[in-house]
């Protein structure tokens, strides 16, 4: 595929700020959902950008860091994913077991960072007993600046280099090794749900998860269904968890009356 140095420059942004925002602006822009999106409308693509960002979203849905512990980063691996399928003309399940060996940079690279700014946090203690807000402030922006460069130059240098021989690679894949990253990125997402449930499920949602799961295979069965299938779907979830809201309210409201009558009740 060709590229031009516009797109070079507006893969880098939407990598940088995803970047930041994963840690410090906390607004959703780095899911791959997103960035999936936006890569595609970057690269004339749309359709297949989306297609890869909800595919590499369900695989990462469950994934959290614990400590210092980080998982796959999911900036990087869901733009690189975006960006092969795109480039490469690979399948959406492929692109993403293509894309795990980057989001594995991704990791190295967030470790990296942590790991430089550590001592730096003795000089943000002395800023703070300082109350030194500006100093605070200009640390946390080195930091942001850092994570953002390293995973802009990653994408980018993989980006350029990935159109440059990536199709002679793809060739050179054996079909059944072909067959083999396919089967592996379409049972990620099952796998993604699987972490997400064991952490958040409890005994008494159970029903809600069954119930979703029969709703979801009636109304894919239907042909005039299956295309707002998601959105039907949505709106059913909405409702219940509205429902459901409700009625906790109400008991949580809700006072025990300790009158128990008086002598004229005949009691």
């Amino acid at each position: 595929m060709d590229y031009n140095i516009a797109q070079i420059i507006l893969v880098f942004l939407v990598t940088f700020i995803a970047a930041i925002d994963q840690f410090s602006f906390l607004e959703s822009l780095y899911q791959p959902i997103v960035t999936g999106m936006v890569i595609g409308l970057i690269l004339g693509d749309l359709k297949t950008g989306l297609i890869v960002g909800g595919t590499y979203q369900l695989m990462t849905i469950g994934n959290m860091p614990v400590g210092g512990a980080q998982p796959p980063n999911a900036v990087i691996g869901g733009i690189m994913a975006a960006i092969l399928a795109i480039t490469l003309k690979l399948e959406p399940t492929v692109a993403v077991a293509t894309a795990i060996p980057f989001s594995l940079l991704g990791q190295y690279g967030v470790t990296l960072i942590f790991s430089l700014m550590s001592p730096v946090m003795t000089v943000a203690d002395n800023y703070a007993h300082e109350a030194n807000t500006k100093g605070i402030d200009r640390i946390n922006y080195l930091a942001m600046l850092g994570l953002g460069t390293i995973f802009g130059l990653i994408v980018t240098l993989f980006f350029i280099g990935g159109a440059a021989f990536g199709q002679q690679v793809v060739d050179a894949i054996p079909e059944w090794l072909m067959d083999g990253l396919g089967a592996a990125g379409g049972m990620m997402r099952y796998v993604g749900f699987a972490i997400l449930l064991k952490v958040m499920m409890s005994r008494d949602m159970w029903g809600f998860y069954f119930m979703g799961f029969g709703l979801a295979t009636i109304v894919m069965a239907a042909p005039s269904l299956s295309g707002p299938a998601l959105l039907i779907l949505a709106f059913i979830g909405f409702a219940l968890a509205f429902w459901d809201y409700q009625i906790q309210s109400k008991f949580k409201t809700a006072k025990v009356s300790n009158d128990l009558g008086g002598e004229e009740d005949g009691i």
